[in-house]
């Protein structure tokens, strides 16, 4: 943001195409979509949902920041507050939420609250990015308030707690840690998805880009480069056998946000998608339309990406995943060589690992 001439207002420091009346529905990752309704299903979840929402000590949580952090306004973090309220225009989000700045030297952000979203960002973060990659980070953040992440995301950090004070009654965990672990598996998704509402809201693709590496690497752009950044992205998919698909899965169930570089790579075949081209062209689903919105129309979609990462993932348990919906022949030796690496049989070396190195140096 800049000032005007007279000093009395501030502008936008370049022009950015602004989305009228657009729905969340424009940006949502569709295993966002997917990762909520299977939670909302999930046994037991509508009873507690309920329950914390009359629980919750939300007056509690708002007060805390007030008096414990900087509130973001005209006064106080002002570059900050122009970069929410440009946020705010440019996603039609027609209330701006109070934001805060909280003493933590680890780069973080967050949405929360149950009636009102709160945005916070940590002083890890805010000295961590420029100015542009900050820019992505609170329309990121917007994002979550427009697709009404916030109340979720306060659930789970609510049931995350309680679960660490009641891990000593025998079975008195099991229940809420499995909620826990479906809406930290939603959580991740919708990451996804506020990671795009940023890049609407930034309209700066490689901002973007420094803003995760940075989450990965910290400041030190000079020693990291984004096209050798995004190639981890499709080592860490492609290489290893079906005890590294398993050991990935293991690292992620305890994680809120997914890994940066995948995030990076999800992003990037976003923004070079159709999608994106016509939401910035102006065509995109209106807030006014959600409720004439198709919900078989959403799970269709749903289906159809999950079908679409399957049959394009480089993942060896994909792989294997395909290999059993096609009825392959030799299942078993495939199984053997998926699991060990495609070792040598018959002198031969296995084609897997030779592949994967090769494809992982060009």
């Amino acid at each position: 943001m800049t000032e005007s001439p007279d000093g009395s207002a501030r502008v936008p420091s370049r022009d950015r195409r602004r989305f009228p009346g657009i729905s969340s529905r424009s940006y949502e990752h569709p295993a966002d979509r997917s990762a909520l309704v299977a939670l909302r299903k999930l046994s037991g979840f509508d009873t507690v949902f309920k329950t914390l929402s009359g629980l919750l000590p939300e007056r509690s949580l708002r007060l805390l920041f007030l008096s414990d952090s900087v509130r973001v306004s005209d006064q106080q973090f002002s570059h900050l507050n122009d970069m929410l309220r440009d946020a705010c225009y440019i996603l039609d989000l027609e209330k701006v939420p109070p934001m805060y700045v909280n003493q933590d030297p680890q780069p973080n952000a967050m949405c929360i609250g149950l009636d009102e979203p709160i945005i916070v960002v940590t002083t890890g973060l805010v000295e961590l990015l420029d100015e542009e990659e900050m820019r992505a980070v609170v329309g990121h953040e917007v994002g979550h308030a427009l697709s009404g992440h916030a109340v979720y995301r306060t659930i789970l950090l609510f049931l995350t707690n309680l679960a660490m004070k009641v891990a000593w009654i025998p079975l008195g965990n099991v229940a809420i840690m499995a909620i826990v672990t479906a809406l930290r598996e939603w959580f991740r998704k919708s990451e996804l998805s506020a990671d795009r509402a940023g890049l609407l809201v930034g309209q700066d693709l490689q901002a973007s880009m420094r803003g995760l590496m940075k989450l990965a690497g910290g400041n030190h752009l000079h020693e990291m480069n984004v096209d050798a950044f995004l190639k981890q992205a499709d080592e860490y998919e492609s290489g290893g056998d079906l005890r590294d698909s398993v050991l990935k899965i293991l690292n992620l169930l305890p994680r809120s946000h997914p890994f940066t570089t995948v995030r990076a790579a999800e992003l990037k075949k976003w923004a070079a998608s159709r999608e994106y081209q016509r939401i910035m062209d102006g065509h995109y689903p209106r807030r006014d339309e959600d409720q004439d919105a198709s919900v078989s129309d959403s799970f269709r979609d749903s289906a159809a990406h999950y079908a679409e990462s399957v049959r394009n993932s480089k993942d060896p348990l994909m792989g294997l995943v395909r290999d059993i919906a096609g009825g392959a022949g030799d299942l078993g030796g495939k199984l053997r060589d998926t699991v060990f690496g495609g070792g040598s049989r018959g002198g031969q070396g296995g084609a897997n690992g030779t592949d994967r190195t090769n494809g992982s140096e060009a």
